[in-house]
């Protein structure tokens, strides 16, 4: 119960029924290894804390900026519930340390692994909007949002994957990704393009597109979902 309350004291919130907090907090691997227990796992309230952030981070981005029209707010909501972003927030409150983990995802270092952390998170989230509703959701919400937003503005992370991609690559190895085109299909009225995204020599992601920036906006974000599962493959 002790960790618990910790948790709760970081949310900022009080619980009227903890066994929501708890369900959030098991993973299906604990369930897997203990199939005799009377427990179900996070799932469910992963899928709903999911729809909740949506709503949440949107009316939250809504109201700050009045004058954004509809794409600038879809790019800075994908950027503010993307994996990584939401693992972040579930590392900031300490969730990996209270999670119900089986023997073989702890002994891999399932509690810091961003997926699991973000599902985690979103559970949460489910679990808060269960027991208290989404007027308890959006201050906590807010609170971890509004650095984060910050953070990605100055960075330009919204904008685009190639923007993404680069900022990516730099930090990780110094060197700035490039584009080929290495294939056109069609008549020339209706061209199909394929771009490979590389790093120095090394294809990272492949993309399609009806014009040649199209398809390296495609072949980015297939490279940063490649980037992010390295930085999530266990060390």
């Amino acid at each position: 119960m002790e960790d618990l309350l910790a948790l709760e004291e970081r949310l900022g919130t009080q619980f009227a029924d903890y066994g929501l907090l708890r369900r959030a907090l098991i993973h299906r691997s604990y369930l897997n290894e203990n199939p005799d227990a009377d427990l179900k796992d996070n799932e469910r309230l992963e899928f709903l804390g999911d729809a909740v952030l949506d709503f949440v981070v949107g009316a939250y981005l809504y109201q700050r900026f009045p004058e954004l029209d509809e794409g600038g707010l879809t790019a800075l909501r994908a950027a503010l519930v993307r994996t990584k972003t939401l693992a972040d927030f579930g590392r900031q409150l300490g969730i990996g340390e209270c999670l119900w983990l089986g023997y073989g995802e702890e002994e891999s270092g399932g509690r810091d692994r961003t997926p699991i952390l973000c599902a985690a998170f979103e559970a949460v989230i489910g679990a808060i909007y269960m027991d208290q509703g989404m007027e308890a959701v959006q201050p906590l919400v807010e609170r971890l949002a509004a650095p984060a937003l910050e953070r990605i503005m100055d960075r330009s992370l919204y904008k685009d994957a190639k923007s993404e991609f680069q900022i990516w690559a730099q930090g990780a190895f110094n060197i700035t990704p490039h584009y080929e085109v290495v294939g056109e299909e069609g008549p020339d009225h209706e061209k199909t393009f394929t771009v490979q995204a590389l790093i120095d020599r090394s294809v990272w992601g492949v993309g399609r597109g009806p014009s040649k920036q199209a398809a390296a906006q495609a072949a980015a974000k297939v490279a940063m979902i490649k980037a992010e599962a390295v930085e999530e493959a266990p060390s």
